[in-house]
């Protein structure tokens, strides 16, 4: 049975979940990480991390290329009707499956004496300066700081009254994962009616396709393999990539409801990191990075707590709402702009046309999605 008083409850072990435990765990805090599933676990996710993340994961002593991260630096872009675009990434990236990276982060929280426990978190309570979290399991922890953690959509943003949950949201991702041709240095995105398509390759040498679309528009279909045929395979490119690779998961995953609302970083004293915070969208493919990054922030400022350099409650959540906004505002901003032009159909040959005149803009473009190399300070 988990300890029932605690520095810190992280509900959620996610990338951002499992980044913050680690974290923590190098300065001796008492953390428990409260995951309702089993390691290792496939997630729909298009699973290329920007290279910023690359200090900060050395210094929690994580070396994704020990797994067979795959270094990504090429960007192809194609639209609907076959117009395409390829530049060189500003920064870089690499390609890992969220089954390995989250596996192996699992597997260094453990080593670092983290303590798990598998459950589904119920309610939080917040009284006297003190969190009470309830378990499905009828457990009853009491906590001094809750990082929910819990992802892009939870029983937890029901019971909280987040207004994001409120409104219903039309788009739906799939994924799968390939054996086939596809260059392992390169990330591509591929426009289709209603939505796009991220490619690139992971450990194993599997190729990750993942894609979101609208809902309204895929249920007009009787099936994934239907909609597939019928709307994705009008761009070539995909078409290809799929009809000459072979499946390696039993049958594609699919995650409805996927909500790009503007979210708080803090709701009801929670300090949220990762989705639970803000989702980017998926095609500015950064939103492993980003969940890395607000877990580096809310550690940071937890740490400082406990040890009491920042003195209230009310300066700490002040202080993760700026360096949150200060850090993603204007990646989601630009997120939401880039998104929205590529999806009007009639407007995405034209833009990517304009980008093919002027190639310097697409470097410019992808820093907007995209932070600096992470600063390592303790």
């Amino acid at each position: 049975m988990p300890k029932q008083h605690l520095d810190v409850i992280i509900i959620g072990g996610g990338l951002a979940g499992l980044i913050s435990a680690i974290h923590l765990s190098k300065h001796n805090a008492e953390v428990l990480l409260i995951e309702k599933n089993n390691y290792p676990k496939h997630k729909v996710c298009g699973e290329y991390v920007s290279n910023e993340v690359l200090p900060y994961l050395n210094f929690l002593g994580f070396n994704p290329f020990e797994y067979e991260a795959k270094h990504i630096s090429e960007f192809e872009l194609t639209t609907h009707n076959n117009k395409h675009i390829k530049a060189k990434l500003p920064l870089g990236g690499f390609g890992i499956s969220r089954y390995e990276m989250d596996f192996q982060l699992y597997k260094k929280a453990l080593k670092n004496g983290i303590e798990l426990f598998q459950d589904t978190v119920v309610d939080v309570n917040f009284k006297d300066d003190s969190f009470q979290v309830i378990t499905k399991s009828n457990q009853i922890l009491q906590s001094k700081i809750v990082i929910g953690a819990f992802g892009k959509r939870s029983n937890l943003d029901i019971q909280f009254q987040r207004k994001f949950i409120k409104k219903k949201s039309p788009y739906l991702g799939v994924k799968i994962h390939m054996s086939g041709d596809f260059p392992e240095n390169k990330v591509a995105l591929h426009n289709f009616k209603g939505g796009y398509c991220g490619v690139s390759k992971v450990e194993n040498d599997h190729i990750n396709l993942c894609y979101i679309t609208n809902y309204e528009a895929f249920k007009k279909f009787k099936d994934i393999d239907a909609f597939q045929e019928e709307v994705l395979f009008k761009n070539s490119t995909l078409k290809q990539i799929y009809n000459n690779s072979i499946p390696e998961l039993e049958k594609p995953l699919t995650i409805s409801q996927i909500s790009f609302e503007t979210k708080k970083p803090v709701e009801n004293h929670i300090l949220m990191c990762g989705d639970s915070a803000g989702m980017i969208h998926p095609l500015c493919g950064n939103g492993m990075a980003m969940a890395i990054r607000s877990a580096q922030l809310a550690s940071n400022l937890i740490i400082d707590y406990l040890q009491e350099k920042i003195t209230t409650r009310k300066q700490l959540e002040a202080l993760y709402v700026k360096q949150w906004k200060r850090n993603f505002s204007l990646r989601l901003k630009a997120g939401h702009t880039i998104a929205y032009l590529f999806r009007q159909d009639w407007l995405a040959p034209k833009l990517l046309e304009v980008l093919r005149r002027l190639p310097f803009l697409v470097p410019l473009i992808i820093k907007m999605t995209h932070g600096k190399p992470m600063k390592v300070s303790r």
